[in-house]
C-alpha cells in the first residue's frame, strides 16, 4: 500500500500527487494540517527528520522530498516516465523542475514566510513583494527554457506531462494565491491549462483534496 502523508496545499505533495495519478496507482492520503504545526508531531519527525510535508510510505521505506519521490515512482513503476531515459531530455527536465523545486519554492515557503514574518518582523507588503519577486524571475527562466524546447505539445514535457509540469502546476496554483501577475509567461499557462485539463492532474487539485471536499 502506498500512503501519501501531505497537506492539501502543499506544493510538494501536489507534485506527488500529480505523479501518482498520473502513473494511475491507488494511494492513501493522510492529511498533516501544516497551520496547525501536525509536521512538527514526534509521529512525523520519526517519518521525516526534517519535519516537512510530503512523506511516503511504500514497500516498507518512508521517502522524502518530492524529486526522489517521482524519481523513485519512475523506476519502480515505469510507465508512464515522467523523467525521460534520454539522457539530454533528462537533463532538461530535471533542470526545469529544479527552477521551481530547488530555486523558486524554497525560499516561498510556510516555515520561510513565518520566519521573515515572526522572527525578522517583515511586513506582510514587504513578504509579498518578496514572494512576487523570486516566483517571477524563476517563471520568466522557466518561459524562456519553455520557448526553447525542440518538442511539440502543449505540456513542457512536449506531447505527455513530464516531471516539470508535475512541479509547474502547483506553482502557478501558489502565485495566484498571493496574486502574481502571470501574463508574461505565456507558455506556461498554455502548459498549465493542458495539465490541468488531464484527469490525472485534475483530480491533484488542492480543490479537490481539501479536507470536507
Amino acid at each position: 500500500m502506498l500512503v501519501l502523508h501531505d497537506y492539501f496545499r502543499s506544493s510538494a505533495g501536489y507534485r506527488v500527487r500529480i505523479a501518482l495519478n498520473l502513473k494511475g496507482l491507488d494511494y492513501v492520503r493522510h492529511e498533516l494540517p501544516l497551520l496547525e504545526n501536525a509536521q512538527r508531531s514526534p509521529e512525523h519527525l520519526a517519518r521525516n527528520p526534517q519535519g516537512l510535508v510530503p512523506a511516503l510510505e511504500a514497500d516498507g521505506h518512508v521517502f522524502t522530498q518530492s524529486l526522489a519521490m517521482i524519481d523513485w515512482l519512475d523506476a519502480r513503476y515505469p510507465a508512464p516516465r515522467l523523467i525521460p531515459a534520454d539522457p539530454v531530455a533528462r537533463a532538461d527536465a530535471l533542470a526545469r523542475a529544479m527552477v521551481v523545486g530547488m530555486d523558486v519554492h524554497p525560499i516561498n515557503n510556510l516555515r520561510v514566510m513565518r520566519y521573515l514574518e515572526q522572527q525578522l518582523g517583515v511586513e506582510a507588503e514587504a513578504r509579498a513583494a518578496w514572494t512576487a519577486h523570486w516566483m517571477a524571475e524563476g517563471f520568466t527562466a522557466l518561459e524562456a527554457l519553455a520557448r526553447n524546447l525542440a518538442q511539440d505539445g502543449p505540456f513542457l514535457g512536449g506531447a505527455a506531462p513530464d516531471i516539470s509540469d508535475c512541479f509547474l502546476v502547483p506553482q502557478l496554483f501558489n502565485a495566484r494565491r498571493f496574486a502574481v501577475p502571470l501574463d508574461a509567461y505565456p507558455l506556461l499557462l498554455r502548459a498549465e491549462a493542458a495539465a490541468l485539463a488531464h484527469p490525472a492532474v485534475a483530480a491533484a487539485h488542492p480543490d479537490r483534496v481539501a479536507p470536507g471536499a
